[in-house]
């Protein structure tokens, strides 16, 4: 599951005469449309995957890659992207955004090979990197101090609810079957959907107000753009590919690579920032033992949401022999579940418990992930949806208890000056953390079958296969949601209150 860090960035108060924009709710409507798409297409290819892969062909490394793709371009440029929102303006880059993503869906849905889809999937994700930073800016521009809560109460909800469905409007596609289409309607219909945002959105979406005289754009840090990216390609492309070709020796020179590239970036953004120029992030955040602790945690709970999602529906399909649309239907419950405990606490507990909350849920998420194994360990008999409702609807209430409150208190430590920095910084990990957990789990999982299903004799040796490798993804999201819950300690105990400089208490 997949949500936007920066669309939950607490935001400092406007000044009260500035009048809120006529057209406002519809240009609400017209953002929060293009954000749900990208959060659809990010996390729909968890249950289409397989049948992708059955039509396409390829390996199950290409099937890693039809996820990874996306997210890995899409935690590489958010960055940049929010950076040239503030340069070529949030309006441009928004609508430039939306037509990029529409082109890209269409390349998506007429991939002949699984490279091709797996290219596509990684420019769709440059497009939505583009489109995606622009939402709470545009927000910001439209609405004034009394109504941007309730703008914001409307949006962060939907957001969520909509990285939650993606896997299961996958499912219903896929075995819809529409138009005869099969799995390729589920990036062509982003096609219809993005012409009318990207119209609507040249309609309603307002244009930017002339700078004050004297005011400085700020410029873009090429050189810290190149080097993350390369940091981040060098981590993340050979867990991926490593497995499949035996882990040559030139995986671990890469791996061990990214590190000295990550001290180089951070070594360049703070000469950058002493010199007056414009740095990518600001380097400031990272001596924050408050904001680094949230990245670590962010890395632990992203990561193990993301890769186990990944999982079941791959197990569901090709363990269990489920169609798309039951391993959908299983999903409801922690889609459900998810939605209910993100609703309740930042409704009512997050306000009154802070951090405490976001202990409960990595807890909650942790009892969950124990309880599908659990369940599918001990049941005797054919597992179905019914069966795994209990577990799964656990699992999603945890996560959406933990989510709600984790924007605000990651974010509660740090100064004014440094929140879109900071926003855009737990945006990228967020999305490297997907990508990482697809990868690592997905090692794991296919590593595993690969290695024992051939020795496997019977449906049920097989089905036994299955089941110690998704055993041992479990294994590897408890583990990750532990360690989360450790490392929270690190964050502060409160949110940041709207306006804000400086932090909470630890």
């Amino acid at each position: 599951m997949e949500t936007d860090i920066t669309r939950a960035a607490p935001v400092a108060a406007e000044p009260a005469e500035r009048p809120s924009y006529p057209l406002r709710w519809i240009g609400l409507a017209v953002v929060m449309g293009a954000d749900i798409m990208d959060l659809l297409d990010a996390t729909i290819v968890q249950v289409a995957g397989p049948g992708i892969r059955e039509s396409l062909g390829g390996t199950s490394t290409h099937l890693q890659w039809f996820s990874a793709a996306y997210t890995l371009a899409f935690a590489m440029f958010l960055i940049t992207g929010a950076r040239l929102g503030d340069i070529l303006g949030r309006r441009r880059m928004f609508l430039g955004g939306v037509l990029a993503f529409t082109v890209t869906s269409a390349l998506c849905g007429l991939a002949q090979s699984p490279e091709m889809l797996i290219v596509a999937r990684g420019l769709q994700g440059l497009a939505a990197a583009m489109m995606v930073p622009q939402a709470i800016g545009l927000i910001r521009e439209m609405f004034d101090e009394r109504e941007i809560g309730a703008a914001f109460a409307v949006f962060g909800p939907a957001m969520g609810l909509a990285a939650v469905l993606g896997p299961i409007l996958g499912g219903v596609v896929m075995d819809a079957d529409l138009f005869g289409l099969g799995w390729r309607a589920v990036f062509l219909l982003n096609v219809p959907l993005g012409l009318f945002a990207f119209f609507a959105g040249s309609t309603v979406v307002p244009r930017p107000t002339t700078p004050a005289a004297g005011t400085r754009r700020p410029g873009l840090d090429v050189v810290g753009m190149v080097l993350v990216t390369t940091a981040l390609v060098l981590l993340v492309y050979p867990l991926v590919q490593g497995r499949e070709q035996g882990w040559p020796g030139w995986t671990f020179v890469c791996m061990t690579g990214s590190l000295p590239v990550l001290a180089l970036f951070a070594w360049y953004e703070v000469r950058t920032g002493r010199a007056g120029r414009d740095a990518l992030v600001e380097i400031s955040l990272f001596r924050n033992r408050a904001f680094t602790g949230a990245l670590a945690v962010g890395l632990m709970m992203f990561g193990s949401m993301i890769g186990l999602m990944l999982l079941l529906g791959v197990y569901l399909q090709v363990g269990l022999g489920w169609s798309a649309t039951h391993a959908a239907l299983a999903l409801i419950p922690w889609s459900l579940g998810s939605t209910v405990g993100a609703g309740l606490a930042g409704a009512v507990l997050a306000a009154k418990y802070g951090r405490r909350v976001l202990h409960a849920g990595l807890l909650v998420g942790l009892v969950g992930v124990i309880g599908i194994g659990a369940t599918l360990a001990l049941h005797d008999g054919p597992v179905d949806a019914w069966v795994l409702l209990p577990a799964t609807t656990v699992t999603g209430f945890g996560f959406g208890l933990l989510m709600a409150p984790f924007f605000g208190i990651a974010l509660a430590g740090v100064g004014d000056h440094e929140i879109g920095s900071a926003s855009g910084v737990l945006n990228a990990v967020q999305q490297l953390a997907g990508a990482l957990g697809v990868a690592l789990f997905g090692t794991l999982f296919f590593g595993h079958v690969e290695d024992n299903v051939a020795a496997a004799h019977g449906a049920d040796a097989v089905r036994a296969v299955f089941d110690d490798a998704f055993t041992i993804g479990l294994v590897g999201s408890a583990l990750a949601l532990a360690a989360g819950w450790g490392l929270a300690f690190l964050m502060p105990r409160w949110e940041r209150p709207p306006g804000a400089e400086g932090g909470a208490g630890h």
